[in-house]
């Protein structure tokens, strides 16, 4: 018997395996905010690398926790769940991205990379140099990630296209 839903048909009420599996979860998410309070509260340096350390183990069995408790149905509705919120973040692919937003968008996705690749040198050879703003990186990261929204949804495909062995150019 097929028991996939019909999308028209609402969610059957979740069970407590589920509610407790997404508590697990947020559990695994919350227990990375120990490794910048452990920093905040001038924990010495090798505590919160080992303290980063037993997180990523124990988010890793945390995890087949998560999957034994909610199962197979568990993580259907769960994939489901997190579906419908993913599917309007990302962005609709766009027949063709013009000219001048396709440029900006090329600069916006090279520029953090090339910043941040360069970093290092920068302060080797000239030390002072660079301000090492925390509000700087995350404008870094923020204008790469904003980069994939400007340069439209077929920029996805093509970044997908990097990782698929037998992917080719096809001018038009």
């Amino acid at each position: 018997m097929d028991t996939a839903q019909d999308p028209q048909t609402p969610a059957a009420p979740a069970t407590w395996r589920f509610k407790v599996g997404v508590g697990i979860i947020c559990l695994m998410l919350g227990s990375w905010l120990m490794v910048p309070l452990a920093a905040a509260l001038d924990v010495p340096g090798s505590k919160v690398a080992a303290l980063t350390g037993v997180l990523f183990i124990s988010n890793k069995v945390l995890l087949l926790v998560v999957i034994a408790v909610m199962g197979k149905a568990g993580f259907a509705e769960l994939k489901h769940t997190i579906g419908r919120y993913v599917s309007g973040i990302i962005p609709a692919p766009v027949d063709e991205v013009g000219p001048t937003r396709h440029r900006i968008g090329v600069v916006m996705f090279c520029l953090p990379l090339l910043s941040s690749f360069l970093e290092p040198y920068f302060d080797n050879f000239w030390p002072g140099l660079r301000p090492n703003l925390w509000q700087m990186q995350l404008l870094g990261d923020l204008m790469f990630v904003g980069s994939f929204f400007v340069l439209g949804g077929n920029f996805w495909d093509k970044a997908q296209a990097l990782f698929v062995r037998k992917a080719r150019v096809v001018s038009v």
